[in-house]
């Protein structure tokens, strides 16, 4: 027999009957839906879903601050689509198996008096969604919707009809279910993602019930009348498996990191700021995206400004890196004293201009080689200033302020100071990506040297400025290129990866524009 399922029912008022304002927690907010099957709920206090991978590349919204993000991405329609397969797959593997279901009510077919029915569990069989569409819910989240869903299941019952008990099977099929969710997407006090419930809604309209084993041929007369009450039931179920599933999502993102520690020196904040701008056409997600000291978190002198995402309906993904996190990191680095190397002569290329020793460097100090024939030498480099980084739309631009202090190394390891220097260099880097792997070249593009004190007489620094130009053109920089080519490993999640990624350079910050394949 098949029957038309019911409408969708508004939002129970509170208790008391009176509807009341929906007041969200400092932290988040409680949109509204604008038409639509669904109407949404606000989330109670605590209460943070999450369905589908897709969400957790929109990431979610948090409380309203003012601040400018140091990282800001996009999700387009374009990855939903894409991210919808691996959202039913979900949807699947959480529904086709056993399910606890403990329904028990009760029915009073004329003549017969009251059956006493329970149904403890169901096994879903077979389950097929081909007719399904997943959009940006504007202001809210993301909307999914499944129409002409086939599902098929059995369950074990039990029923009672004055003294006589029965068992058996009974089968279901729903050729005609459709399946409605509405996600709102927040945040956690913590700076975390997370989404909420703002809606469900499961109707089922070709409804087909049989009995097997036990006194079977009299449920089956019945069947016309179960079938409805049945339905009612089922479709309210399936909404609370899918939230269940959500739930567990929920209780994993509550466990995210959103500062974790890189090294002994240096961790991130990858906390959310603002409520996401959620399009018609895409969902914007803002990042602070600085660095901070590990046990001591001192402000940072600069701020990030303003990013402005280019529109487009393509690729999946949009991700503005600022020059803000590059700079947070660098002044947390020198800070912390990270930004120092001690130099040896075998640190050096055999055929680099200069060498460590001070039968080489006597040529720019004559007295360097009298007061120490031909003993070997150390360098130590320091950053004495924190370096700076610009992002203009030609290339990346870094200035270096640094310090070299040089030491003889007499025969009993005793280090002897010979004289400081100030090296300050200007360098530029185009960046690349190939697959997961980010790479780049440099370029050298001024070098400066300055005698700040002398212990072995003074130097002769612009000869000594031209030699080193020119050593580090010969040798530094393609040495530095070489390895820059083959790139490094994105931090991608396992069995993500980056299609056709293309990077551009815009003032103040880098784009990053990809689609994604996803393979488990």
């Amino acid at each position: 027999m098949t029957e038309t399922g019911p409408a969708m029912a508004p939002a129970a008022p509170a208790p008391g009957g009176t509807a009341t304002a929906c007041h969200a927690p400092r932290s988040r907010s409680c949109p509204k839906a604008e038409g639509g099957l669904l109407a949404p709920r606000c989330p109670p206090r605590g209460s943070a879903l999450a369905l589908l991978c897709l969400l957790l590349l929109l990431a979610a919204c948090s409380p309203a601050t003012g601040s400018s993000p140091g990282i800001k991405g996009r999700v387009t329609q374009r990855a939903l689509e894409y991210g919808r397969h691996f959202g039913l797959e979900l949807l699947r593997s959480q529904l086709q198996k056993e399910h606890e279901l403990n329904l028990q009510g009760s029915y009073r077919p004329p003549f017969l008096g009251e059956i006493q029915y329970s149904v403890p569990r169901i096994h879903i069989q077979e389950l097929q969604m081909n007719d399904s569409s997943v959009d940006f819910a504007e202001d809210v989240g993301v909307r999914l919707a499944v129409q002409g869903a086939r599902i098929q299941l059995s369950a074990d019952w039990s029923a009672q009809l004055g003294t006589f008990q029965d068992s058996g099977v009974v089968r279901l099929r729903v050729a005609d279910l459709a399946v409605a969710v509405v996600l709102g997407l927040s945040v956690d006090e913590g700076g975390r993602p997370a989404v909420w419930a703002a809606g469900c809604d499961a109707r089922g309209t070709d409804l087909h019930l049989e009995f097997q084993r036990g006194q079977s041929w009299l449920y089956n007369l019945l069947v016309p009348l179960l079938q409805r009450a049945l339905r009612q039931q089922l479709n309210k179920q399936l909404c609370v498996e899918l939230e269940k599933s959500i739930g567990r999502l929920e209780a994993s993102l509550k466990r995210m990191r959103v500062s974790p520690q890189l090294d002994p020196f240096a961790a991130i904040d990858l906390s959310l700021l603002g409520r996401p701008a959620i399009t018609a056409e895409h969902g914007d997600v803002s990042l602070k995206g600085e660095f901070f000291g590990v046990g001591r978190r001192r402000q940072s002198p600069f701020s990030p400004k303003p990013v402005g995402l280019p529109e487009a309906r393509e690729p999946m993904v949009l991700l503005a890196l600022t020059e803000f996190v590059a700079n947070s990191a660098a002044f947390v680095y020198f800070t912390a004293g990270a930004l120092r190397r001690n130099i040896s002569g075998e640190a050096l290329p055999r055929r680099f201009p200069i060498q460590l020793r001070t039968k080489s460097l006597g040529g720019f100090s004559p007295q360097l080689q009298e007061l120490f024939p031909d003993l070997p030498m150390e360098l130590q480099l320091s950053a004495r200033r924190q370096p700076l980084l610009s992002c203009r739309p030609d290339a990346l631009h870094g200035t270096l302020y640094g310090s070299a202090e040089a030491f003889v190394v007499l025969p009993n390891a005793t280090r002897v100071p010979a004289f400081l220097l100030d090296i300050d260099a200007n360098v530029t880097g185009k960046p690349s990506i190939t697959g997961n792997r980010l790479g780049g070249t440099v370029r050298l593009t001024s070098l400066s040297v300055a005698q700040v004190t002398s212990q072995v007489g003074p130097l002769q620094v612009k000869k000594l400025e031209n030699v080193l130009k020119f050593g580090l053109w010969l040798f530094g920089v393609p040495w530095a290129n070489k390895r820059l080519r083959s790139g490094v490993p994105l931090p991608t999640p396992r069995g993500l990866s980056l299609v056709h990624p293309r990077l551009s350079l815009h003032e103040g910050f880098m784009l990053l524009a990809t689609d994604l394949q996803y393979e488990p």
